[in-house]
């Protein structure tokens, strides 16, 4: 028997393979001590043959194969290069097991069909993820059907997992399923990461909330569309598997490689692993061009003027949203070719003579002057068929020539190189011609059909930009949340969590995804009086606050703000730029509310010394007072002054006087998290924001 480990402060991950096969996760979960021998967990670890089954239980491999009996799905699906189904038998080749215990490469090779495939395994000590990947070479192409990211076992001790769907304004909504006999099996073909499946899962033992218990988190950072599978075997042993959408690879080759599978353990609930993601994400795979930079508030102009670009009335509403604190203007589709509705022009990225006679520098330079930096629209891995670039290039265009459109546009082959040299050079033209430090990039369609080279290609494009114009930041923008994911942040350094800018439905959306993304990433926006994708109204302090909990900016038009509205915003964005650099390292905890309807968070920072609590009310409450909002992670021997910030903003209804709505007070840590906050009653759509500090 063969056996490794990767071990830090939160974790402990054991490998075991009996004789020369590939090895099973035999351990994962809470940190073994030194003293623990592998070879005795692996031996306890083996479950019992009965009636019916075989004579001995197929390995739950990394890599399970079907050529072993293994009954569930295989971790490899491929054939010859003349199409013959191949079932490979790997045997051990060799191990290397880095520093610290706490990186892992197993090799393997199945002799008869010539083919190698290694697991890549590696444990972050202080993000406590650990990144896990496969690759698979052959001597002469095959055909890739499926390969798995390295298989991690499901906990026996869990009654149901949580993932995620959701559709365009409505991003990051959550399935919980039951586990049971058979398959969980999530595929998203739409060759994007996609509004409706994103690409995570969190698997709670049983008892665990957002702040207790055990939990187990996943996440495939790859953005052209991935499959999952989550399968209970009928002997009841549980597998997790993710990689790219099947048969995405049309044609043969020597080698294949899965995206990168992050996978963490948590003690201390969903909570646990959502740090986990958070840091890891922030610390190690999105790299700002300067991260001691403020993140800067945005104002983006596309819901106050659409199409209709016109310069003095640019002009006037960059004055104001830089008299109300914005300090980056986005300027949005329809500044380009002949581009005044969703039609036409994609790929024509040449300045419209007609709105712009002089060029984008007098728009710029105003921009500058009133304290701003500029950033600007693109699409480009799309085309309209009312474009010169299409007229010229219809071969350009992915798929057929019949395929339905999407928002009137189809999508270029980014697998060209002739189209990523063509777009590259009109989107230079535009950077090296202008002051602009910031790319809006969209995605705005689903792909005529997934290609993994597709992806290939976009990641290709940007990386180049990058390099050229390393001073530029860019957000990921599909439609909203329809490509976010760990892959496209390697490239980028912000995405657009979502179109719709309903404060409600932002509260919903920024509190299920801060299970992956952290703040200083997370785009949120505050909307017009009247929301233009839900036809509702809420009041500006609302449309503020949920705003400043992420990676705050305007997203309206300032010409329609009364004097009391511009007060309050011009106001809690000064709020948001005083405390911005500690929020923006804080860790986002998910609050368990006793009432349903409050949706609650508290951010805490990075050195424990003070916290902020947002209250955030989506509905009407079944009882007639709120109930407390215990927090968590507080050092329960420490004490802490609390005050409520917004408390002038408590409705006519809240007529009693409990102490927060009067005066702050100062209690233990132990009681905050055991007693709770008594907060004063808030209407729907409506926010209560607690400031907490340290006192020793």
């Amino acid at each position: 028997m063969q056996t490794w480990r990767l071990d830090d402060a939160r974790q402990s991950l054991v490998l075991a393979a009996r004789r020369e096969r590939l090895p099973e996760i035999v351990y994962w979960g809470a940190p073994l001590p030194d003293s623990d021998d592998p070879r005795e967990i692996a031996v306890g670890h083996a479950i019992d043959v009965t009636g019916g089954m075989l004579d001995e239980n197929p390995d739950l491999s990394i890599c399970p194969e079907a050529v072993r009996s293994f009954p569930g799905q295989p971790g490899l699906i491929l054939r010859d290069g003349d199409g013959t189904p191949l079932l490979p038998k790997f045997c051990f080749a060799h191990a290397e097991q880095g520093e610290n215990s706490q990186s892992l490469s197993l090799t393997f090779k199945d002799q008869a069909n010539a083919l190698t495939y290694t697991a890549h395994f590696a444990l972050d000590p202080l993000t406590h993820i650990i990144t896990a990947r496969a690759v698979l070479e052959a001597e002469s192409p095959v055909h890739l059907h499926w390969l798995s990211a390295p298989v991690f076992p499901a906990p026996q001790q869990s009654k149901e997992m949580i993932d995620f769907h959701g559709k365009w304004c409505g991003e990051f909504q959550t399935s919980t399923t039951p586990w049971s006999a058979g398959m969980r099996f999530r595929e998203n073909r739409t060759g994007r990461t996609g509004h409706e499946h994103f690409p995570g899962l969190i698997i709670p033992c049983d008892g665990a909330t957002n702040t207790q218990g055990q939990a187990y988190g996943f996440h495939y950072g790859w953005s052209g569309g991935h499959k999952m599978i989550a399968e209970e075997l009928p002997d009841g042993r549980r597998q997790i598997q993710f990689g790219h959408a099947a048969r995405m690879e049309p044609d043969p080759a020597t080698r294949f490689e899965t995206s990168p599978l992050y996978a963490t353990y948590s003690q201390d609930g969903l909570n646990g692993c959502a740090v986990s993601f958070q840091r890891h994400l922030r610390d190690r795979i999105v790299q700002f061009p300067d991260k001691n930079r403020p993140r800067p508030v945005h104002y983006n102009c596309w819901e106050a003027v659409y199409f209709d670009h016109n310069l003095p009335v640019l002009k006037d509403i960059a004055t104001r949203a830089a008299k109300l604190g914005a300090e980056r203007f986005v300027l949005d589709d329809g500044w380009f070719g002949q581009r005044d509705d969703d039609t036409t022009s994609l790929s024509d990225w040449e300045v419209d003579p007609r709105k712009y006679p002089n060029g984008l520098g007098p728009l710029i330079d105003h921009v500058h002057s009133a304290g701003m930096s500029f950033g600007i629209w693109f699409e480009p891995e799309m085309i309209n068929p009312d474009s010169n670039l299409y007229r010229a290039h219809p071969d350009w265009a992915l798929g057929s020539e019949d395929q339905t459109l999407g928002r009137q546009q189809k999508a270029l082959n980014m697998a060209l190189p002739d189209v990523r040299d063509f777009i590259f050079d009109r989107m230079a033209k535009i950077l090296s011609d202008h002051e602009i430090d910031y790319i809006k990039w969209d995605h705005n369609r689903v792909l005529p059909m997934p290609d993994a080279s597709q992806t290939r290609g976009s990641y290709a494009l940007i990386d180049r930009l990058r390099t050229a114009f390393p001073h530029v930041e860019i957000e990921s923008c599909a439609s909203g949340g329809g490509r976010i994911d760990f892959g496209i942040l390697n490239r980028t350094h912000r995405v657009w969590l979502s179109d719709s800018n309903d404060a409600l439905e932002r509260l919903r959306i920024q509190h299920n995804a801060a299970l992956f993304l952290p703040s200083v990433v997370t785009g949120s926006h505050v909307g017009p009086r009247h929301c233009h994708t839900s036809g509702r109204i809420f009041d500006i302090s609302y449309r503020a606050w949920v705003a400043a909990q992420r990676h705050m900016g305007f997203e309206m038009d300032p010409r329609e703000l009364d004097a009391r509205e511009e007060t309050v915003l011009t106001e809690v964005t000064s709020w948001y730029k005083l405390n911005r650099d500690w929020m923006h390292r804080a860790d986002i905890l998910r609050l368990d509310s006793a009432d349903p309807a409050v949706i609650a968070e508290q951010q805490l920072a990075a050195d424990g010394s003070r916290f902020v609590v947002f209250n955030g009310v989506a509905d009407t409450s079944a009882q007639i007072a709120p109930r407390p909002l215990r927090l968590t992670r507080l050092d329960p021997n420490a004490r802490y002054k609390t005050h409520l910030l917004n408390r002038a903003s408590a409705p006519g209804l809240s007529r009693g006087t409990p102490v927060i709505k009067e005066r702050a007070i100062e209690t233990s840590g132990a009681w905050l998290m055991s007693q709770g906050l008594t907060l004063p009653c808030g209407l729907p759509g409506s926010m209560w924001v607690i400031e907490g500090e340290r006192l020793d």
